[in-house]
């Protein structure tokens, strides 16, 4: 099985991340991070996870953190050129990036790959595989939606971290899982965080 990507940017939400990669680590063999200076520093922000500062530190640290197997993650750093996901002859079968800030949204929409996680996104697209952005901002400007209708058009899913209610959450946890549940539906990876709606 071909491994998914899943990239991280500096907005907030770090607790969708890790609960995701947590789902991901009991299901697939192999999982491609690619993690911006930004998400970095909201990760320390928002949990109690200090990840280091170089590939090699965020790789061993997020591994230990999420009980993955040895070399089950692999790190990239937003300006790794050589990473396997900026060529299109060795694309991911899929890539989230979560939470997604707006600029990264508007850097793959418009086609920017200044960067390794704009080029692996681009790669995704051009290669037509499953690409979901999880984008964590309010309100959203006329800039913003028409950034996500241009993706939407193109096959991108796009999936706010927007948690309902009707299951009767009791924590912040049972929130995240709730978006979580959502992103690995879309990824058709199974898992027990939440049934499907039975009315």
């Amino acid at each position: 099985m071909k491994p998914i990507a899943i990239a991280l940017t500096g907005a907030s939400g770090m607790p969708y991340a890790l609960s995701l990669l947590k789902e991901l680590i009991k299901t697939q063999e192999l999982i491609y991070v690619i993690i911006s200076t930004a998400a970095n520093t909201v990760i320390a922000m928002e949990t109690d996870l200090n990840l280091g500062s170089d590939t090699v530190a965020v790789e061993a640290n997020l591994s230990k953190y999420l009980d993955a197997k040895d070399g089950q993650i692999k790190v990239f750093s937003k300006n790794q050129w050589t990473a396997p996901v900026a060529s299109g002859s060795n694309p991911p079968r899929a890539m989230v990036v979560c939470p997604c800030t707006m600029s990264t949204l508007s850097a793959i929409a418009n086609g920017h790959g200044d960067n390794l996680m704009h080029r692996a996104a681009d790669v995704v697209i051009k290669e037509q595989k499953k690409l979901i952005l999880v984008p964590r901002e309010t309100p959203y400007s006329a800039i913003h939606l028409e950034n996500m209708l241009k993706l939407s058009r193109l096959g991108v899913v796009i999936m706010d971290a927007n948690p309902a209610f009707y299951q009767n959450p009791k924590s912040m946890q049972d929130l995240v899982d709730f978006v979580v549940a959502r992103i690995l539906d879309h990824l058709e990876v199974k898992h027990n965080l939440l049934p499907p709606w039975q009315g």
